[in-house]
């Protein structure tokens, strides 16, 4: 019986991420999911076991900046599929942040942030009168 084996000219989807995620030189993007409400923007990201002082937060206009890093831990492993490194994330947001207000908080892994829009960026309510 002959084997014949041919190398994949393309890397797989696998390999690239690993490549990336051991890279030290290159952040990481941090994952995020958005709702909007009302009055205010509500962003979740995943940060296992990071404290608030690990993480730097900055909102900027209508701009959100977190940055942060895993610390590497000393001790060699069989399997290390947990995030480690630096990461930072920058997002636009649709309208105008009041930054005064932004509150943030991390409870069981989850950073929350809530980014109350500013005021010009709500909707204004226009009482129609009758003659």
């Amino acid at each position: 019986m002959t084997l014949y084996i041919q190398p994949y000219r393309f890397a797989s989807p696998f390999r690239r991420m690993a490549r990336h995620a051991e890279s030290p030189s290159q952040p990481r993007a941090l994952g995020v999911n958005v709702r909007e409400e009302d009055d205010a923007y509500v962003l979740y990201a995943l940060v296992p076991g990071l404290k608030a002082e690990d993480l730097n937060i900055q909102v900027i206009e209508n701009r959100v900046h977190i940055e942060g890093e895993y610390k590497d831990e000393e001790t060699p492993f069989l399997l290390n599929e947990l995030p480690r490194g630096a990461f930072r994330r920058s997002l636009r947001m649709p309208s105008e942040i009041n930054a005064d207000k932004v509150e943030a908080r991390i409870a069981d892994g989850v950073l929350t942030l809530t980014l109350p829009k500013a005021e010009s960026a709500k909707p204004k309510k226009i009482k129609v009168t009758v003659r």
